[in-house]
């Protein structure tokens, strides 16, 4: 029985977003964003150095049809990346009105944001002060820290000392629809921080505000703070069945890998497995090896977002980039006569780029398994309703009317 792997190369975008001129960072829109693009022709012109040299190197993706998929989504040709394909492939758009993580993963699994997401004005405050009254009843403290738009290691830098001192929490936004709450691991304590956000979620959720993010950190004003790796989402529900569902509901198993759980609300996943995307590369090689017949691996890989996309990093989003490709081909050599892999992306996040916010842009659809040969342009939920096909599971819901298997 044939075994789909979907993995979500977080942020990875081509560029060529037809509305990408009503995205904006700051007073700049996205167009002309393009990540992979601009990663590949920073690294040809030695300015993409550090802790890696030369032009981007990413043979497996691009023999899999990564550089045709950025010339059919942007139509520029990225730098080093010319390969024939050998896989399928093809460049999907959103259609959702936000180039967040919920909004992308709800629509490759097959659902549409049916909403405009709350997002906080960029302003001191951000937050309406009875919802900063609400978070500190629910923290037990007098009030709260931060209260703005920040980076969240340079929002940790600016107030970690007084967390400790005072024990309030660090309350902090971005131009993404989320609430995000920093708390020392040690002096607030990791279980009262992920009850906090878990408290505080549904009254947030109601605003439509896709997400509570706990960010929990170690470490001390001498030394400095560091973020761990127990971050939790806390994600409104989608709005119907996804993907997840259907499969589960066709009674096979669904594997999620990462920050899937979070982002479904564990809804339709049977199995979780969490950790540093090194981790996660070890639990999709497991998985490619031990996952149950007709079962669906949902991977979600997220530093390249959260490490260097953010952080306008382009010499680590290539480190990133050409890690995942080494690793990718231990997972392809594993593969079964039977298996399909799909490589896709929620969004951009373009580091050349002005700001720190996503980028709207295309995005790779690259599948292993399958043959070779161009999908052609493709919509998001495209991609769930051909997963659904490749498992011989009924689509539902919105996928049933909007998606189209391209298999």
């Amino acid at each position: 029985m044939a075994r789909a792997f979907l993995v979500v190369i977080d942020s990875v975008g081509i560029g060529g977003a037809p509305d990408a001129d009503r995205f904006f960072n700051g007073d700049l829109p996205d167009t002309g964003a393009n990540t992979i693009a601009h990663i590949a022709a920073a690294c040809a012109a030695g300015e993409a150095e550090e802790g890696r040299s030369g032009p981007l190197h990413l043979p497996n993706m691009d023999a899999l049809g990564l550089g045709a998929a950025v010339k059919l989504a942007s139509g520029v040709d990225a730098a080093g990346l010319g390969a024939t394909p050998t896989g399928r492939w093809g460049a999907a758009t959103e259609v959702s009105p936000g180039k967040d993580t919920p909004s992308g993963h709800w629509e490759i699994a097959g659902v549409p944001v049916p909403w405009d997401w709350h997002c906080f004005p960029d302003t001191v405050p951000s937050f309406p002060a009875d919802l900063s009254a609400k978070i500190a009843q629910a923290a037990g403290t007098g009030g709260i820290l931060g209260d703005c738009h920040a980076s969240g290691t340079q929002v940790i830098a600016d107030h970690g000392a007084e967390h400790i001192r005072s024990g309030w929490p660090i309350c902090y936004t971005s131009a993404d629809s989320v609430l995000q709450i920093a708390a020392h691991e040690e002096h607030f304590g990791l279980d009262r921080l992920l009850q906090l956000c878990q408290d505080i979620a549904p009254m947030v959720h109601e605003m439509k505000v896709g997400r509570v993010i706990a960010r929990p950190f170690v470490g001390d004003e001498a030394s400095g703070f560091t973020r761990t790796t127990n971050r939790r989402d806390y994600a409104i529900a989608p709005p119907s069945p996804t993907l997840c569902d259907w499969v589960q509901g066709a009674g096979r198993k669904v594997y999620g890998v990462g920050k899937i759980g979070d982002i479904f609300s564990m809804r339709g996943i049977d199995d979780l497995r969490k950790g540093s995307d090194e981790v996660l590369m070890q639990h999709l090689k497991d998985l490619v090896g031990e996952a149950e017949e007709g079962s669906l691996t949902f991977a979600n890989f997220v530093e390249f977002d959260s490490l260097y996309g953010h952080r306008r990093d382009i010499s680590g989003y290539a480190r990133a980039l050409e890690w995942f490709d080494r690793e990718l081909g231990a997972v392809l050599a594993q593969l079964r006569a039977d298996d399909m892999l799909l490589i896709t992306a929620d969004h951009g996040n373009d580091p050349s780029w002005s700001g720190t916010d996503h980028t709207r842009e295309r995005t790779p659809v690259l599948i292993a398994g399958l043959g070779a040969g161009s999908i052609g342009q493709v919509g998001f939920v495209d991609i769930a309703a051909s997963v659904a096909a490749h498992l011989d599971v009924p689509a539902v819901g919105n996928a049933q009317s909007k998606g189209r298997s391209f298999l």
